[in-house]
């Protein structure tokens, strides 16, 4: 599908700068704006990826949630103490706990690797 925009310059040269990436950006931050009910797993996506690459254990230490992340948490957490939370909700956060175990156990690993090359 062929789409014209009209855009301000300064974004115009941001964007000629992502190439073909375009496409990638904008599924991004329309999977940002959509509503929380249909909320994307980007971050899900990002962290799984991120240690399927075997990074060092210094990457892998650095890893946070980013702030989206952080406050949709607290919001779900909160919608649960409550007893309001929805059954997608219930699956949503039922992820990002997982998510939350498999970080803690690479950076767990990652911490013993560090120790045993010093």
């Amino acid at each position: 599908m062929q789409i014209t925009l009209e855009i301000p310059d300064h974004l115009g040269e941001r964007l000629q700068q992502l190439g073909d990436r375009f496409s990638e950006v904008l599924d991004r931050a329309l999977q940002e704006l959509t509503p929380t009910e249909t909320i994307s797993y980007q971050d899900e996506i990002q962290i799984v990826e991120l240690l399927a690459s075997q990074p060092s254990p210094e990457v892998i230490l650095a890893i946070r949630p980013t702030p989206a992340l952080q406050t949709r948490m607290r919001e779900l957490l909160d919608r649960n103490k409550s007893g309001t939370l929805s059954q997608s909700e219930e699956v949503e956060l039922d992820r990002y706990f997982l998510l939350e175990h498999w970080v803690r156990l690479a950076k767990a690993h990652a911490y013993k690797r560090l120790q045993t090359s010093t």
